[in-house]
């Protein structure tokens, strides 16, 4: 390619007759899908006006005339061919959809000598409307972002033009066909089929992708034809985007993404800056960083900048900085207590880091809800060299992603037609999108020079994650058509967490996250072997009938006894007991109810989601719902209550966690069911014993004799 007409895609028999024209004053991301679609269908393209100031005004108001001056300027330089054909066509918003020859074919099937892609609507001067002549069938008005015709007749066509670059294109093409006389003399007509142009603009419903044998076209369902060439005049930008992640070969289903591999960035030298904004309460922010400090990059080459709108907190943050800040090559905090910095703007902020360190390559920016698993996160991103790109996360059992496929016509959410496939994995490969949130990579050079403005997240009608989307898509000058924002789901990234409901009044308030968040939850609390107890085998029978298996972690088993002591209303161990009903204990301990702390609920969620499939396998054909009226953690203390006399449980099973460890936290204790003369003295650290309440097994808590020892508790099904 080149403004002087060196031909950087050869020719083929097929388009030695055929030069493409267009005018692009700057190198966008639509226009190189405009190249990339060329060069796959071996068009030769020649670019005018490369390195000019554009000064044609915008794309939704009356101008253009630089792309006249500049094709004929261009025009007066070649030799005069008879058979020499020229297309002339937009680019940032153009996809062509075939080749050469099936183009060259449809417009001698014309009988013209010139014809223009159509439209449905009269542009921009709705009087001249009676003066267009009438069509047999198809789009009546003219649409000057794309023609075809012979050398001669269009080099006659434009050589009145005598117009400012700011003047119509529109308008004074418009004039010329609506000229009887300049009409037949050039002898143009318009394609009104769309047989060879497909303008979108008024046509959004006629436009659907026919997916053929390895490649996609664009099919005009009210004419039943083909066009080769695809337009997103006016303000159809998001949908020539929409088909272009699939027109012409960029998607198929036999194939795949085909340009997902192309163009990858090598991973040396680049420095990133990392922007974490926590903006409201978030539940498992403590795993939120270990997973920051887990990504898979050189830490002497990330930057970070760290946003904390809640002082709730400021401890887990400020943890993490002592532990790990001194990997980093700079930390840079804005804490509750900066009252000058609000969400908006320290987004504003942290991206302007960047734009004003030419050292910065990238801006990656991750909100503190985001659970991101995979730890090659950030060079999988940096690879795709896209100038913004998300990788997708989705909520788990939900259709909720990071992305929009499509907008509504007042800028919010609506649904593209392969938003289910691509969120469940059946469509997998890079899509260029309307918008995109809580995760991204953002190029330093697009900061720098493509959105350079300081303020992208601010908006009277726009929440901050859409006005940014908005400012990107239109900042990069007017005829460009701005900054393309992708999402990728070539990889499992993560997923997001629900922070809507989050409560902050507990001392370890992820406990609390059972329902909002379950899978979470079960990573953070449940025993990391659970999930194999069946497969493997791990339930154990230190006596008969009694079982023993993993079911809480570590953290877990911490976090419940940390809890009941920040609580810190201990039973008094005394049979009278007006926390159950009837208000007296027969074996009393010294205990806090489940139900004294809030946490009935999910505890008794918790034994239906991990007790109850254990239970149905240990003793087949009993089903349980886990009722439970006596849910509770026990201290064993020596000078308090070192232990339990014999007694039954008023439960059909129990279980009994032990929640912390033994030689470690406290010496002695254990369980002795006495009828089998056996006992369990080194319980495991959040393994649960379960065994049948009534009758068979009679059963004492053995003293503890050194240090505090505790216990999870549950007589289930009384």
């Amino acid at each position: 390619l080149s403004d002087r007409g060196r031909k950087d895609y050869p020719n083929s028999a097929q388009n030695r007759y055929l030069l493409v024209l267009t005018v692009a004053t700057a190198e966008t991301d639509g226009f190189s899908r405009f190249l990339r679609s060329a060069k796959l269908f071996n068009y030769t393209v020649k670019v005018l006006g490369r390195g000019e100031e554009w000064q044609g005004g915008d794309y939704m108001a009356p101008g253009g005339g630089q792309r006249i001056r500049l094709l004929k300027a261009a025009l007066e330089e070649m030799k005069e061919e008879q058979e020499k054909t020229i297309l002339f066509i937009d680019s940032y918003d153009v996809v062509f959809a075939s080749g050469p020859k099936e183009l060259l074919k449809k417009f001698q099937q014309s009988g013209h000598r010139v014809v223009f892609s159509s439209e449905t609507l009269i542009w921009p001067d709705r009087h001249l409307e009676d003066k267009y002549p009438h069509v047999r069938e198809g789009n009546r008005f003219l649409g000057a972002g794309g023609f075809i015709g012979y050398l001669p007749n269009v080099k006659t066509m434009v050589a009145d033009w005598t117009g400012e670059d700011h003047d119509s294109d529109q308008l004074f093409f418009t004039n010329i066909y609506i000229n009887p006389e300049k009409r037949k003399s050039i002898n143009i007509t318009l394609d009104s089929r769309c047989r060879l142009f497909q303008n979108l603009n008024g046509a959004l419903d006629e436009v659907v992708l026919k997916f053929e044998d390895s490649r996609v076209r664009a099919r005009n369902v009210l004419y039943d034809t083909l066009p080769v060439i695809v337009h997103g005049n006016g303000p159809t930008k998001l949908q020539v985007n929409y088909l272009g992640n699939y027109i012409p070969k960029v998607w198929t289903f036999e194939t795949g993404c085909t340009e997902c591999h192309q163009n990858l960035r090598p991973l040396t030298g680049i420095q990133v800056t990392i922007g974490v904004f926590i903006q409201q309460p978030t539940p498992f922010l403590a795993v939120f960083f270990e997973r920051l400090l887990n990504l898979q990059y050189p830490k002497n080459r990330l930057k970070l900048f760290i946003y904390n709108q809640e002082s709730h907190h400021k401890k887990q943050v400020d943890s993490f900085l002592e532990g790990h800040g001194g990997l980093y090559q700079d930390v840079k905090v804005v804490g509750p207590e900066g009252a000058d910095t609000d969400s908006i703007s320290s987004r504003n902020l942290g991206l302007d880091l960047c734009r004003q360190d030419k050292q910065c390559k990238y801006f990656f920016s991750v909100d503190s809800e985001v659970v991101l698993k995979n730890k090659d996160t950030l060079k999988i991103l940096i690879e795709q060299n896209l100038p913004i790109v998300a990788p997708m996360i989705t909520r788990p059992g939900r259709l909720w992603s990071n992305f929009w496929g499509a907008l509504s016509a007042d800028g919010f959410y609506a649904r593209s037609e392969d938003y289910v496939d691509i969120v469940q994995g059946r469509r997998v490969g890079v899509w260029n999108v309307p918008y995109i949130s809580s995760v991204y990579l953002v190029k330093g050079d697009v900061l720098r020079s493509g959105i350079p403005d300081y303020d992208l997240f601010s908006s009277d009608t726009q929440d901050a994650d859409m006005a940014f989307c908005t400012s990107v898509r239109s900042k990069v000058g007017q005829q460009s058509f701005g900054v393309f924002l992708y999402v990728t789901n070539m990889h499992t990234f993560g997923r997001i967490l629900s922070v809507e409901n989050y409560q902050t009044k507990h001392l370890h308030n992820d406990l609390w996250q059972i329902f909002e968040n379950p899978v979470d939850f079960e990573e953070r609390y449940i025993h990391p072997n659970y999930s194999l107890i069946m497969k493997n085998k791990l339930i154990e029978t230190p006596c008969p009938d009694v079982y023993w298996f993993p079911m809480f972690s570590e953290v877990a088993c911490d976090h419940f006894v940390q809890e009941m002591e920040h609580f810190g209303q201990w039973s008094g161990g005394g049979a009278v007991d007006k926390r159950i009903q009837g208000g007296y204990e027969n074996v009393p301990t010294i205990d806090i109810h489940m139900n004294q702390v809030g946490y009935e609920k999910e505890w008794h969620k918790l034994l239906l989601d991990y007790v109850a499939p254990i239970t149905e396998k240990l003793f087949p054909g009993y089903y349980t719902k886990c009722e439970s009226n006596l849910n509770f953690v026990v201290r064993y203390k020596p000078d308090e209550q070192p232990l339990l006399r014999p007694h039954h449980d008023a439960s059909t099973f129990t279980i009994n966690v032990a929640l912390n460890t033994k030689d470690v936290d406290y010496q002695g204790g254990g369980c002795r069911f006495i009828r089998y003369n056996c006992s369990v003295e080194a319980p495991r650290k959040g393994w649960s014993l379960m065994h049948p309440g009534r009758l068979t097994h009679y059963h004492e808590g053995l003293p503890t004799t050194g240090g505090v020892r505790y216990i999870a508790v549950s007589f289930i099904d009384p």
